[in-house]
């Protein structure tokens, strides 16, 4: 299922954000941006996978309006995603530069 590949990659990204933020030895207040941005991706793809079984639950044949509450729900796993990439960027990015190039 679709789903569940992209739940694999959500915990092996999560995985890997914890294992940096303890290499990198953030501080508390950046590791709480960290999770947090994590958490939203894992709570809207949690969502869009509900929304997803209930609309093929209730609408089996093609339907425009499913069509149109699975793409919402899928674009909102995307916002949550941008946001967390931004996060990420802006709080391990200086430290990745420090430790790559510094």
């Amino acid at each position: 299922m679709k789903n569940e590949f992209h739940m694999r990659v959500h915990a092996i990204a999560t995985v890997i954000l914890i294992l940096l933020a303890i290499a990198l030895k953030l501080p508390p207040e950046d590791c709480l941006w960290l999770l947090s941005a994590a958490a939203a991706v894992w709570v809207t793809e949690l969502i869009n996978t509900a929304i997803e079984r209930t609309v093929d639950l209730a609408s089996p044949d093609s339907n425009e309006l499913a069509k149109i509450a699975k793409d919402t729900a899928a674009g909102a796993v995307l916002v949550s995603s941008v946001y967390a990439v931004a996060i990420g960027v802006i709080v391990l990015g200086p430290s990745l530069w420090e430790k790559l190039f510094g």
